[in-house]
């Protein structure tokens, strides 16, 4: 099993210690890019490909996101025929 596939089983298992920068990871698997939305936005990211993208907040002050958000980005994935 390879490091991509090791990393996208652990991430439909939902754990609690999963990190921003392993979901920033699973999404440019999928060919997503990373985009701040500009100066202003905040916290806010946005996962880009294309036509879709994805938007959630990046954690802080810790680097561990929340089980809610992992599972909205599972969702979208699975919804966009993607896992």
């Amino acid at each position: 099993m390879s490091t991509k596939e090791k990393l996208i089983e652990r991430f439909k298992k939902v754990p609690d210690d999963f990190t921003f920068d392993e979901l920033v990871r699973v999404f440019s698997i999928f060919g997503f890019m990373i985009d701040n939305k500009g100066h202003t936005s905040g916290s806010r990211v946005r996962f880009k490909r294309q036509d879709m993208f994805y938007t959630c907040h990046r954690p802080h002050p810790v680097n561990i996101v929340k089980k809610a958000v992992i599972r909205d980005a599972l969702t979208y994935l699975q919804l966009k025929g993607l896992l």
